[in-house]
């Protein structure tokens, strides 16, 4: 039987992401074939780094290269989408650092161009990946703890103010709800029986128009409902609690956890899970990429990807907060 080709991967962008998949890649015996950043000594620089033989002097070649098979994409989110449409025009493959696009119009019509092409596009979302959560999710299917009733999110993170960084600029998509929300949103809807079809929220804004810090309540056709505060200049726990009928799971450090406490409600006992760990969580993405390619695409777990951008997009238009590439009123 012949021996499976390798996937040769390309990196574009040379961030503190590129970095960490760059290592994930070469922990696991991964060959990077490509590297292109906007500036090129930074990607020259890069490819010394991690033994990458293929740099572009126009990162815009790594989509035309026929030697490339999937792209992990790092740059900005407000970039996503017109990288995704030349990358898809040419066959690759991609994997996408979160938040995938903007919004669910950029997003729909880069799944219907993956679809056409049968190529597969996943969200580089650590909670999708992560051992830890196709644990829980597996413990849940069991029916030991009952149907899953509340869902309280916590994160915040403490950002200076400085209105031209990435995550209160607008021109670069800043903003809580796509940088930390979406962790939030992810986990929530990976959980929930339906996506929220009624969303009560709060939002107050920085001084460059993004949303600094926010606070949710959303319910779906089941009854099921979940809470979420978010924070860009206070910091929070990254805490979930996912509170069902016979009992509850408490995750800390959830956007990347490596264990999680399952108490019974009615005895208190306490019973510990602990899978995978939190220094291999790209590592994880890559090789949920790299199987969804071969065929078990399910590990993407698109439909959720494509439910909480639909969530986030709603919540803007709520808002009236739109981007400057965006057009109000028309990011659904």
């Amino acid at each position: 039987m012949a021996e499976k080709k390798a996937l040769r991967w390309a990196i574009l962008g040379t961030g503190v992401v590129a970095n960490e998949m760059a290592q994930a890649l070469t922990n696991a015996g991964k060959e990077i074939y490509a590297v292109g950043n906007r500036t090129y000594d930074k990607a020259v620089d890069f490819a010394q780094k991690y033994h990458i033989k293929k740099v572009y002097q126009d990162f815009h070649e790594m989509f035309t290269d026929e030697a490339v098979d999937v792209i992990y994409l790092t740059t900005p989110h407000n970039t996503h989408i017109d990288f995704m449409r030349e990358a898809i025009k040419h066959g690759k493959h991609l994997l996408c650092e979160k938040s995938i696009t903007l919004n669910s119009r950029e997003l729909n019509e880069a799944v219907e161009a993956a679809k056409e092409k049968n190529l597969v596009l996943g969200e580089a979302m650590t909670i999708y990946h992560m051992p830890i959560y196709k644990k829980l999710r597996e413990y849940m299917a069991s029916g030991k703890l009952g149907k899953v009733n509340l869902i309280q999110l916590n994160f915040g993170s403490y950002k200076a103010y400085d209105m031209n960084n990435r995550f209160f600029n607008m021109s670069l998509a800043g903003g809580a709800l796509l940088d930390i929300g979406v962790y939030a949103f992810s986990l929530a809807r990976s959980f929930l029986d339906s996506k929220p079809n009624e969303i009560l929220s709060k939002v107050q804004y920085a001084a460059s128009g993004a949303d600094e810090k926010s606070g949710f309540v959303m319910t779906n056709k089941e009854g099921q409902m979940v809470v979420a505060s978010l924070s860009l200049h206070s910091k929070q726990p990254k805490r979930a609690v996912i509170s069902c009928e016979h009992g509850y799971i408490e995750i800390m450090e959830y956007p990347r956890a490596e264990e999680a406490v399952i108490i019974d409600a009615e005895t208190g006992e306490r019973t510990v899970l602990r899978v995978g760990e939190q220094k291999k969580a790209l590592q994880y993405e890559m090789e949920d990429m790299e199987a969804a390619i071969a065929g078990d695409i399910a590990l993407m777990r698109l439909a959720d990807t494509i439910d909480v951008m639909a969530m986030m997009s709603e919540i803007r238009t709520e808002w009236n907060m739109y981007y400057p590439s965006e057009t109000p009123g028309e990011i659904l």
